[in-house]
């Protein structure tokens, strides 16, 4: 479903730097693919959703949750991001569709991993 972007992501030196580490291999381990989503709905919903984010660009950590790494694997970790790697403008809040396409490229980067 996602080879597409996944193929033009692997050709980014920057993108396709990103892996996971074994602590966070466990941690997914420990906390199971269901939470992981979980994790995921919510901060995408919190964090990426609204049109107005004042700290855009910045508001995703590099590291600390396989969810954030997964971010800036896929290029859904600020909405210039989105913008440029999915075509979903800035300016206006996400739908309830485009979140859950959000959540779903991070779960299957995870899952890739």
């Amino acid at each position: 479903m996602f080879n597409d972007i996944f193929e033009r992501l692997a050709k980014s030196k920057f993108r396709s730097r990103f892996k996971l580490r074994d602590k966070e291999k466990q941690y997914i381990q420990e906390k199971g693919l269901d939470k992981i989503r979980s994790h995921a709905e919510d901060f995408i919903s919190k964090r990426l959703a609204p049109a107005d984010i004042s700290n855009d660009g910045k508001q995703t950590p590099m590291r600390g949750h396989p969810v954030f790494i997964g971010q800036h694997a896929t290029a859904t970790c600020c909405r210039g991001c989105l913008e440029k790697w999915h075509k979903i403008p800035k300016g206006r809040n996400l739908t309830d569709v485009e979140q859950k396409y959000i959540v779903d490229i991070i779960m299957e980067w995870i899952k890739r991993q």
